[in-house]
């Protein structure tokens, strides 16, 4: 369990880690940067995002779920604010970025498990 824990976390590094080399707008200063991120979007999507998710679940509904895009996105930017070396320049950098970070973390998971 913990193993699975600690590969799932390593896993979730190097999905950033790699979206920062591809997205325009991304910035990670390197992969020790990269996993402090990982645990700081999993925190951040866990206790806010959570929250508003849960908040915004109408205007979800209204958009055809679209409306999480857009709060994936800002909670990315929330969460680079709190770790040094990790940055997200613009909203369409974050939204790209947020579709793109879901995709790979889930292939590379695939993959590993």
């Amino acid at each position: 369990m913990l193993l699975q824990l600690l590969v799932s976390w390593f896993l979730s590094a190097l999905a950033l880690w790699l979206v920062a080399r591809i997205i325009p707008g991304i910035y990670v200063a390197g992969f020790g940067t990269a996993l402090i991120a990982a645990v700081v979007i999993a925190l951040v999507n866990g206790t806010i995002g959570f929250v508003l998710k849960v908040l915004t679940f109408p205007l979800t509904i209204l958009t055809l779920g679209l409306f999480l895009l857009v709060l994936n996105a800002l909670l990315l930017k929330l969460s680079a604010l709190f770790v040094p070396g990790f940055a997200v320049r613009g909203l369409f950098s974050a939204v790209l970025g947020s579709v793109v970070l879901t995709f790979l973390t889930a292939l590379l998971r695939h993959v590993v498990f």
